[in-house]
């Protein structure tokens, strides 16, 4: 599978964006989706995931204010970003999996196929 991410931008404190990822491949409904973020100088940090079937997890410093979702029918993910703090200024980048396991969402090597990264600028 192909992803691609897009959606970053700059936005002030506060605000929001939302995040698409567009998949090819007749399979996508198959895939975990994750996103995972990086910041310079900083290690590749887990965001968010949703399963084949829906389910979501987040990383504790977005849970509440960001929102991770698919469109099968559609071949996307999205993550939506509200209450956007300075500290959530990253690269972000969605990624793929068909084979990882619940204990490894958060783990970034276990994903197979990722996107280019779109950049995430939040302003104080």
């Amino acid at each position: 599978v192909q992803l691609q991410a897009s959606g970053g931008g700059l936005v002030q404190a506060g605000g929001s964006l939302r995040l698409s990822c567009a998949a090819s491949g007749r399979t996508f409904r198959s895939y975990v989706m994750g996103w995972f973020r990086q910041a310079p100088g900083k290690e590749r940090e887990f965001v968010a995931v949703i399963s084949r079937d829906g389910g979501r997890y987040y990383a504790d410093s977005v849970k509440g204010r960001f929102t991770v979702s698919r469109d099968n029918a559609n071949l996307m993910a999205y993550l939506q970003m509200t209450s956007l703090k300075p500290e959530d200024t990253a690269v972000y980048y969605c990624a793929a999996s068909r084979t990882i396991i619940l204990s490894d969402y958060a783990d970034h090597n276990r994903y197979d196929y990722w996107g280019r990264g779109t950049q995430v600028t939040v302003s104080s």
